[in-house]
């Protein structure tokens, strides 16, 4: 039999029509973009009572409130206040949480004028949703025609039909400023709704789309940032990680918001590092840095400038020591004196030298004296025997 069952990852649920031609909208929570964790659920909340937290579209969420006295749980779908008509929803956040959630988006309950929930989706609510659903992909094709007809330096990423499909929300990149008169003329002609334009930027258009990162993990665009900080080279410079534009831009072609993750335990660990513009003298020469473990805490140092060749590994108070004794015009005697042998090095500092691991044969000698040592255990014991 044919699974009728159709997962909305836009919507963040699973669309069924039964053999009665009944449609069944179910909340999915695997496939929501920025969805929260209710860690709070069970805990009831008389100033959150009233409040839940309804989604639509891919990030697009809002807190409404329920002033009908409707019992209302996570999964609902409902039909909600609209500038112009009415919108449909599904319930995703109930309880203390919302609190939380209001916190981080800075609504002050006391001030913010909540938009109302009208009542649960009746069946025609539901089947005039999906109809304007189905008309999303084909309006922002032929929209893309109509701004590329007008020569609009603009890129539209996603259309979004309210519930009613009565308004389109149209999602929009643009790096200067566009003149919309005549493209909202020609939009309203062709798909006979209202219009909003809303222009958004590259990380954000990332969120709408989604996607799996470089490590594996959904896009965090997707997953929880609804604030995107500036984000500049020096958080990798700090981190000492390569300039490679490749490897630093993430799917938008910006730089990766997670640059900044760990980028304050960098600066703090390197403001306890010595610095070191010239390079430290020796009696056998002049070391130059080459390399630096920031989180721990260890500078390698060589006779050849830029060269990761015969390294020496230094802490930094070593490094401070030395530096030291270089401006009362003293010099200590090597590298070597003071890390006296390589296998000190290595346990200090826990690098390990690659020399041999490229053999084809490092590992037949082992399975050789293995095979030997069986055949003459099974030898004696047949001898026993």
């Amino acid at each position: 039999m044919e699974d009728k069952k159709i997962n909305d990852c836009s919507r963040a649920c699973t669309v069924e029509r039964t053999d009665d031609n009944e449609l069944l909208i179910n909340y999915s929570l695997g496939c929501s973009k920025l969805a929260v964790y209710n860690w709070l659920d069970g805990i009831s909340s008389d100033a959150c009572k009233d409040l839940f937290e309804v989604r639509f579209k891919n990030t697009h969420k809002g807190i409404y409130r329920n002033t009908s006295g409707l019992i209302l749980k996570i999964g609902d779908i409902v039909v909600v206040e609209a500038a112009y008509g009415h919108d449909v929803g599904i319930v995703t956040l109930e309880g203390p949480i919302v609190a939380r959630q209001m916190a981080r988006h800075h609504i002050d309950p006391s001030t913010y004028e909540f938009k109302k929930i009208y009542r649960k989706a009746k069946i025609l609510d539901i089947e005039r949703w999906q109809e304007a659903i189905a008309r999303e992909h084909k309006t922002m094709i032929r929209s893309r025609q109509i701004a590329e007809k007008l020569g609009l330096s603009m890129k539209i990423g996603d259309v979004e039909f309210q519930g009613d499909g009565t308004k389109a929300i149209f999602y929009y990149i643009a790096d200067e400023r566009v003149d919309f008169r005549q493209l909202i003329k020609d939009f309203a002609a062709e798909f006979g709704i209202r219009i909003e334009m809303k222009q958004i930027g590259a990380r954000q258009e990332a969120g709408l789309i989604g996607g799996i990162g470089v490590c594996g993990r959904p896009l965090c665009c997707s997953c929880y940032m609804a604030d995107f900080n500036s984000i500049n080279t020096q958080a990798a410079r700090c981190q000492e990680l390569s300039l490679n534009p490749q490897k630093l831009a993430g799917q938008c072609s910006k730089l990766k918001c997670c640059i900044n993750y760990e980028a304050s335990t960098y600066i703090d660990a390197r403001s306890k590092f010595p610095i070191v513009k010239d390079p430290l003298e020796f009696k056998d020469g002049s070391a130059w840095l080459v390399k630096t473990d920031i989180l721990g805490g260890i500078m390698w140092f060589s006779y050849e400038k830029n060269s990761l060749t015969n390294i020496f590994a230094l802490n930094i108070d070593q490094v401070r020591k030395v530096q030291a004794m270089n401006r009362k015009g003293a010099k200590p005697d090597s590298l070597q004196s003071i890390n006296s042998s390589d296998a000190d090095k290595e346990a200090e500092t826990g690098f390990v030298s690659a020399a041999g691991d490229e053999s084809i044969t490092r590992f037949d000698e082992s399975k050789r004296k293995s095979r030997r040592h069986k055949g003459r255990h099974n030898h004696g014991s047949k001898k026993e025997s």
